[in-house]
């Protein structure tokens, strides 16, 4: 909880001589939390309470989320100092990754990984998840739309235009067409925003073959989205701009990361099924994003509810359906007990 943490950001802040912002989305198995634009107002009074901030550091820990969210937040974050960093404990992937690229460094520690920033298009018209319910979609991959049509050019040598004609039919025969056009819109626009971000790392007039570099490999070159990228690959084969946390540091940041993991039991799966099978009736309280500093009150993210378990008859038998009830699912305020004095 915060109070095990506080003097940990107040070391941080000492180590780094900035202001520490920290952002988590839990990853928990079931309850999985993305980045999202609705945080910005709940960061700025944050932000705003530092006051004067020559350097901030953001602790960040996200599987991504939405891509505007990444780079809402690396500008906002910007205004606010003249120097800004990202410290990562173990995790910052996707739309995680784009934010990072707009930071003056990145402090990696020796698990923390990058991934690729190719987004996922998520609209109503997205195909349907085959034996889910009528608004259950399918994410459509950014890269795995140019690869359908990249496998038909080089691996089955269609070439003549009536033949590609044929093959992107087939392909808007299951994805809508409107939903393609968004795919290759969010393609452009992610190359464009990674270079804008990039340029406080890598100036692309003097080194322009390193900037397309780093924007190709992480936006398709790296092959898949699950793919993930180390301290060294990052520093040494990217070239990006990343510092090495020393032992003190260190210390502190996977000690922060490790309370955090407990706090919102990242590592404890959240299955409905075996939660029911202690009780039909099962009330559950999951805390799933933080925003958190030592100059405001904590933001918590929560999903609360009840899940019930009922029977129900079939001609192939009884079965088991499990209804989750969510009495209650956003943003709360935590006041640390001096903001209560």
């Amino acid at each position: 909880m915060y109070k095990q943490r506080e003097q940990l950001y107040a070391e941080v802040e000492s180590l780094r001589k900035s202001k520490v912002l920290l952002y988590v989305t839990g990853d928990r198995n079931g309850m999985e939390t993305q980045m999202h634009p609705e945080v910005i107002d709940r960061m700025v009074e944050h932000l705003d309470r530092f006051g004067s901030a020559d350097r901030i550091s953001l602790i960040l820990h996200s599987r991504g989320g939405e891509t505007s969210a990444g780079w809402s937040m690396a500008n906002l974050i910007r205004s606010f100092c003249n120097e800004f960093e990202v410290i990562v404990p173990s995790r910052a992937h996707s739309a995680a990754t784009l934010l990072c690229l707009g930071a003056d460094r990145i402090i990696m520690t020796k698990q923390a990984t990058l991934g690729p920033i190719d987004p996922n298009v998520n609209t109503p018209l997205n195909p349907q998840v085959p034996g889910a319910g009528p608004n259950a979609r399918v994410g459509v991959s950014v890269e795995s739309i140019k690869g359908y049509v990249d496998l038909a050019k080089e691996e089955f040598g269609v070439k003549k235009s009536e033949d590609m004609t044929q093959v992107l039919k087939t392909l808007a025969d299951q994805v809508h067409p409107l939903v393609l056009g968004n795919v290759f819109r969010a393609r452009y626009q992610i190359r464009m925003l990674a270079r804008k971000l990039l340029e406080r790392q890598v100036n692309p007039i003097e080194d322009p073959e390193k900037m397309n570099n780093i924007v190709n490999f992480l936006c398709s070159d790296s092959g898949s989205h699950d793919y993930t990228i180390n301290r060294v690959e990052a520093q040494q084969s990217l070239g990006l701009t990343i510092e090495k946390p020393d032992d003190k540091l260190y210390a502190a940041i996977k000690r922060i990361y490790d309370d955090i993991a407990d706090e919102l039991e990242l590592g404890t799966p959240f299955v409905p099924a075996v939660n029911v099978s202690r009780s039909p009736e099962y009330e559950f309280s999951c805390r799933r994003a933080l925003i958190e500093s030592l100059y405001a009150p904590t933001d918590v993210f929560v999903s609360e509810g009840v899940l019930t378990a009922r029977q129900h008859q079939t001609p192939q038998g009884m079965i088991t359906q499990i209804q989750d009830h969510r009495n209650f699912e956003g943003w709360r305020r935590e006041p640390h007990e001096r903001d209560s004095d």
